[in-house]
Formats: C-alpha cells, sequence, structure tokens
C-alpha cells in the first residue's frame, strides 16, 4: 500500500537555521534508505509558502490568494511517497525522516480508486 508523508516543520525557525551541510547529508541518506529498501516512490522539497498561490473557486469565480490557504505555526515543506506494508511500517518509516524530531510528519494512506 502507498501512503503519503508530509513533511511539516516551522518554516521561519527554518530560514533562520539553513541546514548544515551534515544535516543536508542525514536527508541524503535517510532518502537513500528508503530507495534500497524497495520503500521509496516519490517525493519532494518545496519552496517556502512565500512563493504559494492558493485557488479557489467561489460561485463561479476563480479567487487566487498569495501565500497558504491558512497561517498556521508549522508548513508544508515537502513530502515523500513511499510503499509500506501497513501502516505500522509506514509510521516507522516516518519517524525516520530527520524533521521529525523538530516538526510533524503526517502519515496518509493513498486512497485506491477503481477504475482510475
Amino acid at each position: 500500500m502507498q501512503y503519503l508523508l508530509t513533511i511539516y516543520d516551522n518554516e521561519a525557525r527554518a530560514a533562520a537555521n539553513p541546514p548544515t551541510p551534515e544535516a543536508m547529508q542525514e536527508w541524503f541518506a535517510f532518502t537513500e534508505s528508503i530507495k534500497s529498501t524497495g520503500h521509496y516512490v516519490g517525493g519532494n522539497a518545496l519552496q517556502p509558502t512565500a512563493v504559494a498561490t492558493s485557488v479557489r473557486v467561489r460561485d463561479g469565480q476563480t479567487l487566487l490568494t498569495d501565500g497558504p490557504f491558512a497561517e498556521t505555526r508549522e508548513q508544508l515543506g515537502g513530502y515523500y511517497l513511499v510503499e509500506a506494508a501497513n501502516l505500522d511500517e509506514a509510521t516507522a518509516i516516518a519517524a525516520r525522516i530527520p524533521s521529525a524530531r523538530t516538526g510533524t510528519i503526517e502519515v496518509r494512506p493513498i486512497m485506491v480508486i477503481p477504475g482510475a
């Protein structure tokens, strides 16, 4: 089964303390480890929320807003799409993501839609 592991962290704190080369190596090592075990399906880091655009359609009109939909303490910074046998395995993988120590990793099963 596939799970989306969304990575939330405090964007302002991260901007004030950019990752060291050692921290980046930890991310690269984590990604390589899930690739080598066959769990990795995909993933990306995201640009900051300052360059995000939110889209809503209300009464037939498209409304664009700069930035994220809501102000929060943690912002979506990236994701991994993984293949895991079950939720226990997916959460174990999520716990190994480096920013799980400072932010939040949301684990969500991918919905399988028959015929899609």
